[in-house]
């Protein structure tokens, strides 16, 4: 049975400013200029430029007017340009134009010139004795082949695709003939399948085939996987050969390319460019920060928009009254950006200021043993923000000081207690964790309970899973790995 009923709820709702900030917030500075761009574009109200940039100015500030000729000058006699010509008709200056100065530097842009590695490839597969059909199956295997120079793709599906996509038939066994040919390419090692098979076209291209280079190819093909977990002491079993043998097998496996691709790549990778979103200067023990925000144009509502407004508003046509609500709402829009970009930058630098003054004593030394324990609830406390805002500020932001340009969450740590009982930030743990691996003897690398015992020395009470987890966060292998012959 459906009954009407009368209920009351307390809910918490945020108005479009707000939500519009919260996500202004987690932009960093890059993001944050293409989001300027993108509100530029969608609201014709928002402009670029300063409220001062609006304010009248007089153009008849200057009284010094031009005066008209006298009498006596318009009666001068008149001069044919003829006349100037022919006086230094073959002046240079007349014949070209150059608007730039003797000292001025030239800059010109540099081209880049080459082949490409598909081209390099392309190239030696011409120089093969291929009928057309067989050119036409090879040219698609070096289009299948990675950045690195391998082929990952199974031959059966190629064989599907050449044929969909070619309208050529073929099997795996002549994809495997080809596939040698593009495998005896330069660089070495291209067209494999996988790492094992990149080193042995390697190995065996050499043109000196030394007892070295025959048992590092022994240990590739038949102790890949013992030599992939650095299990020396097996290997060294099994080929009987003293150790001075087996650094030289092992050293002729490391020089190979893992990569062939690499080595003539297009120079098409990606690199990420880090813009620092605060600046942080030291100058006599004091500490000076300022917001990166050089590139962020500064926006003002338009004029124009606001005095179309005043003219819609007067008329009292149903056309008017519907343009009145679209100017006004863009006019709205507009100021509201513009206040979320100001509130934005001053809730940036006022939790910036408080990470700075909780870590003053890293900031000014760079030593990260300074860094005291910091969570996100300290700062929010001390700024008094909500923790969901602190996150947001944290979020993809970098700053850069005199010792580096490091992510502002970084910063952030869990604290650990020694044995005098002090709290310690786990970045100084990491750190000293860091150093022990560094000075270690390669040949018995210090395994996680050593590490555990020479912290524990040092008043660091860490159990050996916390190390483990604290090595694998620094990208650090296990001591098995870190073996050196």
């Amino acid at each position: 049975m459906l009954r009407q009923v009368q209920t009351q709820k307390l809910l918490q709702k945020l108005s479009p400013q707000q939500i519009q900030l919260m996500k202004l917030l987690q932009l960093p500075t890059v993001a944050l200029e293409q989001r300027i761009k993108e509100e530029m574009e969608i609201n014709p109200a928002l402009e670029e430029g300063d409220e001062a940039d609006d304010e009248p100015v007089d153009e008849f500030e200057n009284d010094d007017f031009e005066e008209a000729p006298s009498e006596d000058e318009n009666q001068r006699e008149d001069f044919s340009i003829s006349d100037y010509m022919d006086d230094d008709e073959g002046a240079s200056y007349k014949l070209k134009a150059n608007n730039t100065s003797p000292d001025e530097e030239k800059r010109e842009i540099p081209f880049s010139v080459g082949l490409s590695f598909q081209d390099m490839l392309d190239s030696q597969l011409g120089m093969k004795n291929l009928d057309d059909r067989e050119y036409q199956i090879a040219l698609y295997l070096i289009g299948n082949l990675d950045d690195d120079g391998y082929l990952r793709r199974d031959l059966d599906s190629v064989v599907d695709d050449i044929a969909f996509s070619q309208n050529i038939t073929t099997t795996t066994k002549e994809l495997e003939e080809l596939l040698k040919i593009i495998q005896d390419f330069e660089p070495a090692g291209v067209g494999a399948r996988d790492l094992q098979e990149c080193l042995l076209i390697q190995l065996r291209k050499k043109e000196v085939q030394t007892m070295t280079v025959e048992l590092a190819t022994e240990v590739v093909e038949k102790q890949m996987d013992e030599f992939s977990k650095k299990h020396y002491d097996k290997i060294q079993k099994r080929l009987e050969i003293d150790d001075d043998l087996l650094k030289d097998v092992i050293q002729e496996i490391l020089k190979l390319n893992p990569r062939p691709g690499n080595s003539m790549a297009d120079g098409k990778k990606s690199f990420q460019q880090i813009i620092p979103d605060f600046l942080i200067t030291s100058e006599d023990g004091e500490l000076e920060l300022t917001l990166n925000s050089r590139n962020a144009p500064d926006l003002k509502v338009s004029k124009a928009y606001s005095q179309m407004l005043e003219e819609y508003s007067k008329s009292k046509d149903k056309s008017s009254k519907e343009a009145t609500q679209f100017v006004k709402q863009k006019l709205d829009g507009a100021r509201w950006f513009i206040d979320a970009i100001q509130q934005r930058s001053n809730t940036l630098l006022y939790t910036m200021n408080a990470i700075m003054e909780y870590q003053k004593e890293y900031f000014l030394e760079g030593d990260e043993t300074k860094l005291k324990p910091m969570i996100l609830k300290d700062i929010a406390e001390k700024v008094g923000l909500d923790i969901s805002t602190v996150s947001r500020v944290a979020n993809s932001k970098y700053v850069q000081t005199s010792f580096g340009t490091f992510l502002l969450k970084s910063f952030f740590s869990e604290s650990l207690s020694t044995d005098s009982g002090e709290e310690v930030s786990t970045r100084e743990v990491k750190k000293i964790l860091e150093e022990c691996i560094s000075a270690e003897n390669k040949k018995k690398p210090l395994t996680d309970d050593r590490l555990a015992k020479i912290l524990k020395e040092k008043g660091y009470n860490i159990a050996r899973r916390t190390i483990a987890k604290y090595r694998e966060q620094l990208d650090i292998p296990v001591a098995r790995l870190r073996k050196e012959l």
